[in-house]
C-alpha cells in the first residue's frame, strides 16, 4: 500500500452512526489506505441531505451507480443480510461491521456470492486489533490454559436491532477463539427481565483440549461498559489486562485491511483462515441462541 494509486474505489457508506460517522471520517482524511478511496456519498433510512460536504444518496442509486464499487454497511445488525446481498448482487465489493449477520447459513450463502461475483466480502473486528488484544495475544502464547472466564457488561441493547446476545457480543466471543483455538459449547443460559431492560447470558465452553472457559454478558440501565477477565494457566494468571495505552486509529487500521484486499495482498491462505474462524463463531453464536431459546 506504499505505492501510489493507479486508481480509486468508490465507496458508498450506508448507515451514519457511531461507526459510519467514524468511517465517513477516515475515508475523508488524507490516509495511505484512503489514497485508494474515493467518498462517493451517504445511505441513510433519515433525510439528512448533507453530511459535512458528503451528499446523500438513495439505496437505488447507490446500487445502480458505476461510480460505486465499494459499499461500507454500517447500519443495525439486522439489516446486515439484506444490504451485503444487494451489493454483492450490483457487482460491489463489501465492507460489514460485525456481525456480519444473525445466522450461520446467510453468512455461508453470502460468502458463496461473493465468490461467484469475485468480489471481496470483508467482517469488521476491530476488537482483534485493539491494545488489549495485543497484550493478551503475547501474555497466553505457548501457555497451557486451565479454566477462563471473561465477562462484559454494558446498557440495554436492542435484541430486534442487533440480534440475540450472542451475536451483539461476538467480538468477545472472537477474542477467546483467537486466542485459544476453536471452541465448543458445554451449555447456556439467559436470564431477562424485559421489564427493567436487563439481561444476562451465561455461556460455558471448552477448548479443544477441555479447559472450560466461560464468557458472559450482562446488560441493563447503569451498567458501565466494562470487560473483566480470568485466564489460569499451569504457570501462572492473568486477572484483567493493565492499562496498555490507547486504542488510536482501530477503525482506520480495520480499512488498512480491507483495501490489502482490494488490492490482492492477501494471500488464499490468510483469507481461508479468516473465513473459518467468522464462521466457526458466528456458527456458535447460533447454537448458543438455539440453547438458550429451547430452555426457555
Amino acid at each position: 500500500m506504499n505505492t501510489e494509486p493507479e486508481r480509486k474505489f468508490g465507496v458508498v457508506v450506508v448507515g451514519v452512526g457511531r461507526a459510519g460517522s467514524v468511517r465517513m471520517r477516515d475515508l475523508r482524511n488524507p490516509h495511505p489506505s484512503s489514497a485508494f478511496l474515493n467518498l462517493i456519498g451517504f445511505v441513510s433510512r433519515r433525510e439528512l441531505g448533507s453530511i459535512d460536504g458528503v451528499q446523500q444518496i438513495s439505496l437505488e442509486d447507490a446500487l445502480s451507480s458505476q461510480e460505486v464499487e465499494v459499499a461500507y454497511i454500517c447500519s443495525e445488525s439486522s439489516s446486515h443480510e439484506d444490504y451485503i446481498r444487494q451489493f454483492l448482487n450490483a457487482g460491489k465489493h463489501v465492507l460489514v461491521e460485525y456481525p456480519m449477520t444473525l445466522s450461520l447459513a446467510a453468512a455461508q450463502e453470502l460468502w458463496e456470492l461473493a465468490e461467484q461475483k469475485g468480489k471481496v466480502l470483508h467482517e469488521e473486528h476491530v476488537e482483534l486489533l485493539m491494545e488489549e488484544f495485543a497484550f493478551l495475544k503475547k501474555e497466553v502464547v505457548g501457555k497451557d490454559l486451565l479454566k477462563g472466564s471473561l465477562l462484559f457488561t454494558a446498557g440495554p441493547l436492542e435484541e430486534e436491532r442487533f440480534g440475540f446476545p450472542a451475536f451483539s457480543g461476538i467480538s468477545r466471543l472472537t477474542w477467546l477463539v483467537s486466542l485459544f483455538g476453536e471452541l465448543s459449547l458445554v451449555s447456556a443460559t439467559l436470564e431477562e427481565r424485559k421489564e427493567d431492560q436487563y439481561m444476562k447470558m451465561t455461556v460455558c465452553l471448552e477448548t479443544e483440549k477441555k479447559s472450560p472457559l466461560s464468557w458472559i454478558e450482562e446488560k441493563g440501565p447503569g451498567l458501565k461498559r466494562n470487560r473483566y477477565l480470568s485466564f489460569h494457566f499451569k504457570s501462572g494468571s492473568l486477572e484483567n489486562v493493565p492499562n496498555v495505552g490507547v486504542n488510536k486509529n482501530i477503525f482506520l487500521k480495520d480499512q488498512n485491511i480491507f483495501v490489502q484486499k482490494l488490492l490482492g495482498q492477501f494471500s488464499e491462505k490468510e483469507l481461508a483462515a479468516e473465513k473459518k474462524r467468522i464462521l466457526h463463531c458466528l456458527g456458535l453464536a447460533e447454537e448458543i441462541q438455539k440453547y438458550c431459546c429451547s430452555r426457555k
